[in-house]
């Protein structure tokens, strides 16, 4: 019995002095930690989930906490930008907020997710398309080797325009920290920018804004024989409508009536009135053609391919281009700024601040053959 007292007297004591072992470790790492901070380094500790990092970008506070909440100017090389001049006042967007702004874009306007979107540091975009020719041919081979046919090329300048937005708040507002001013700003931009250059894309009449591709020459010619920039139309079959019997076929027609090649990444483009129609049209075991879709993000489907809904696309009536097919990464091509200008405006309209923001985008048709268009008409 005493034997056992004594084991577990001893016990205790281990106890008592590995615990004094460890607070004396805890307490040299508190002190090495306090030291690393008093000499402005980091402890190098793994931070928690969720936690923001610890590094901060110092443009980008100076943007949204200073010009954005309380408007003080960090000087005329933070916001000249292009060319521009510092009396202009203009300010160039940090990375993070004109991520945010193209993303948001996405998201809203539906041509700019599938169309091709390129960055410029001008607003003199060009880009050569090639129509015509054969360049090659078979020969034996000791053969001669006559000269092919040479290409013909043909230039696209996309008609651009300065895009605009002038959000405002109150000063109130703006000085309250709960207010995340970044979010907002960044949002109000891409649903006005998101508006107008939805609109633009499908029916620009391309003066100081980009070209839709509703506005080009439209004709039933089929492709190697409509001049070049003249998009091709199927008819419907009747005005104002589809054909009473076997509707279904027109559409057939419309997708075969684009190059194999051009329908892989191809997709259908109307508007949801359209889309109200032709998703009661059945085949003859009563199928739906239009398929839903079962992933989170993924467009429905008709006849296999996407469907993108855009509200500016006309409504079904006599002679209109209310549906296109195509495959407009290949057929329609966006051109922009690398950059979102903002100009910070107290004084016009007090007690409020408005935030003038400025975008140059043109948009073009770049190959008349990748995207082809329902004319609801007889013929």
């Amino acid at each position: 019995m005493v034997e056992v007292k004594a084991d577990t007297l001893e016990n205790s004591f281990d106890a008592i002095v590995q615990g004094e072992r460890i607070a004396a470790l805890e307490a040299r790492i508190e002190g090495l930690d306090a030291g690393l901070r008093a000499q402005g380094v980091a402890a190098a500790r793994p931070p928690l989930d969720g936690v923001k990092g610890s590094v901060v970008d110092p443009a980008r506070a100076a943007f949204v906490d200073r010009y954005l909440r309380q408007g003080l100017e960090a000087g005329v090389e933070l916001k000249s930008f292009s060319g521009a001049t510092g009396a202009a006042g203009g300010y160039a967007v940090p990375r993070e907020i004109d991520a945010q702004i193209d993303h948001l874009l996405k998201n809203i306007s539906p041509i700019r997710q599938i169309a091709n979107v390129v960055r410029t540091g001008s607003a003199g975009y060009r880009k050569l398309v090639t129509s015509g020719g054969i360049l090659s041919g078979w020969a034996s081979e000791v053969g001669a080797r006559p000269e092919s046919a040479t290409p013909v090329f043909n230039e696209i300048a996309p008609p651009s325009g300065e895009l605009y937005a002038n959000p405002a708040a109150s000063q109130a507002m703006l000085d309250d920290a709960a207010f995340d001013v970044e979010a907002w700003l960044a949002g109000e931009i891409a649903e006005e920018f998101a508006r107008a250059e939805g609109a633009a894309f499908i029916s620009g009449n391309g003066t100081n804004k980009p070209k839709g591709f509703l506005t080009y020459t439209t004709t039933s010619e089929a492709d190697g024989v409509r001049a070049f920039g003249t998009l091709q139309y199927v008819a419907s079959g009747l005005s104002a409508g589809f054909a009473a019997s076997n509707p279904q076929d027109r559409l057939i027609d419309l997708v075969q009536s684009l190059k194999a090649s051009y329908r892989q990444g191809a997709s259908f483009v109307m508007n949801s009135s359209t889309l109200a129609r032709i998703r009661k049209f059945k085949t003859s075991d009563g199928a739906f053609l239009w398929q839903p879709s079962l992933v989170a993000s993924t467009p429905a489907t008709l006849l296999g391919y996407p469907v993108i809904e855009a509200e500016d696309m006309p409504d079904v009536a006599a002679d209109s281009l209310s549906i296109a097919f195509g495959n407009f990464t290949q057929g329609y091509v966006i051109a922009e700024r690398g950059e979102t200008s903002i100009l910070r405006d107290p004084y016009t309209n007090k007690p409020f601040v408005n935030f003038y923001a400025v975008k140059r985008i043109g948009g073009a048709v770049a190959n008349s053959e990748a995207i082809k268009l329902m004319k609801f008409a007889a013929a």
